[in-house]
Order: C-alpha cells, then structure tokens, then sequence
C-alpha cells in the first residue's frame, strides 16, 4: 500500500513538472510573438513613413509636370525649334502692324515674322544719330533658334582699311549691352570678316590681322564704354575666307566687309527690350 501511494505521488509531481515546462514555454512563446509584433508596428510605422514620404514627392512632380505643361501651352514653337512666348508673339505682331506693308510681304514662317519684328525694331534704336533711319542693307538680324545673329556693315563701324571705331553704331551697340545686362548667364562673340583685297600696313600685316583687330575693338569698345565684363567677349577674325557672295565688284565687297556680332538670348526677353516704347 505504501508502494502505491509513492508511486501516485511521484506520478502527481512529474504532471505538475511537465505542466510548469508547457507553461514557460508558452510564455516564451507569447513574449516571441509580442516581440514581432512590436516590430512589425515599428516596421509599419517606418513603411507608412515613406510612403507618404513618395506620395509628397509624386505631388511634387505632378505640380511640376502640370506648370511646365501650362508653360508650353503658353508658348509657341517655330519651324527651327525656336521658341517664343503668347505675348512675345503679340509684341512681334504689333510691331509688324506697324510696317510698310511691302516690307512684311516676304514673311511666311513664324520665323520670318521674328526676324522682321527685332531687325526693325533694332534699327529702329539708331533713329537720331548719325544714321537716322537709313540702315537697309547695313544692319542684317537673324534667328536661328536661339542665336540672334547681328551683322553690321564695315561702314558703320570702321574708316576704310582701319580697325579705329566710329560712334555711329552705338545706338544698337548700347542695347545689346542692355541685353546682356539682363542676362548674366550670355557671351557674346564677334567676328571681323573682311573682303578679298590684301592689306599690308605698318599697323596690320594682312586680312587675319584686320579682322581680328576689328573685333577686338569692338569687343574693347563693349567692355570700356558699355560696361560689358570682358569675362562674357570673344573676338575672333574670320580674314576673307566666309565671304556672302563673289569678290567680282565694288559692291559685293562692301557686302563681305562687315561684322558679326553672335548672342543667344532668350527670345521673350529679347523681345521685351526690343519692344516699341510708343
């Protein structure tokens, strides 16, 4: 009798040790499981983080993908590429209503239009100084996309043979240096081009020398008059060798003699400073 009831309390104490083990392992198991889920909130937290933090960013960009379309839609795209704004589009069309008819005749792109409002309003610049209005032929501007080309003929700026400048083209010499004012981010590059006839001076050895004194001048006279910083001028010479037509008479060569002067300004902006003030 006694065996038995030693053999029941041994049965009882191990049931009650094997229960005590199912217990802390089930403790441990519960504490694992808050442990996951405690970083999985973190995790959430963290994930819930950057995904507004991406939904910010794709806000941003629509703002931006929609300004830059408002942007487009507002501007209007030449044949070349170029690009001008609705409103540099009527500065250009009340400065062209302005014309002789005659004058507007050959225009038929946007581009042509373009070339015609700044050629005319440029020259217009020149009225009461020594030129007055009489520039046909001497003062030729041209867009290509985002170059404006200014070429001024050799009378306008130099004595015969001779890199000396005069004043008379000061008027357009003055508002290119506005413009360039109100672009920090532009150079401006000049080229001497000469015609064909050798030159050989005490002062200037040939053609090359010419034209690259000619456009130092006028770069000297940009930087010393103008105020341009002369960090923003190139002066190149070109000699004879890019002539506009055929060195056979006395007027093609006046036509080969000239400079270029080469900016690339943003077209509103040119626009606006060229704009008539009347």
């Amino acid at each position: 009798m006694r065996k038995v009831s030693v053999l029941l309390l041994t049965m009882v104490l191990l049931s009650a040790c094997v229960s005590k083990k199912k217990y802390v392992a089930l403790e441990q198991d519960r504490d694992q499981i808050k442990g996951e889920l405690h970083k999985t909130a973190i995790e959430k937290d963290e994930l819930q983080s950057k995904f507004a933090a991406i939904e910010a960013k794709v806000d941003a960009y629509n703002s931006k993908i929609n300004a830059l379309k408002e942007e487009s839609d507002a501007k209007l795209t030449t044949s070349d590429g170029s690009v001008i704004s609705t409103e540099a589009k009527k500065q250009m069309r009340a400065t062209i209503s302005k014309m002789d008819s005659e004058a507007v005749k050959g225009a038929k792109t946007l581009k042509d239009s373009m070339n015609l409002a700044v050629s005319y309003n440029l020259k217009k610049t020149m009225a009461g100084s020594e030129l007055g209005e009489d520039t046909n032929g001497e003062v030729d501007i041209n867009i290509n996309e985002t170059v404006v080309m200014i070429t001024i003929a050799d009378n306008l700026l130099f004595r015969t043979a001779s890199y000396r400048m005069n004043s008379k083209a000061d008027g357009i010499l003055q508002k290119i240096a506005d413009l360039l004012a109100s672009e920090p981010s532009l150079d401006l590059m000049v080229e001497g081009h000469t015609d064909s006839r050798t030159i050989n001076t005490g002062a200037i050895k040939d053609n090359w020398d010419l034209s690259v004194l000619r456009a130092t001048s006028l770069v000297r006279r940009m930087q010393d008059k103008f105020k341009v910083d002369p960090a923003r001028l190139i002066a190149s010479g070109r000699s004879s060798y890019q002539p506009l037509v055929e060195n056979d008479s006395k007027e093609n060569r006046a036509k080969n003699r000239r400079t270029r002067i080469v900016i690339m300004p943003n077209i509103d902006k040119f626009f606006a400073l060229m704009a008539d003030k009347e």
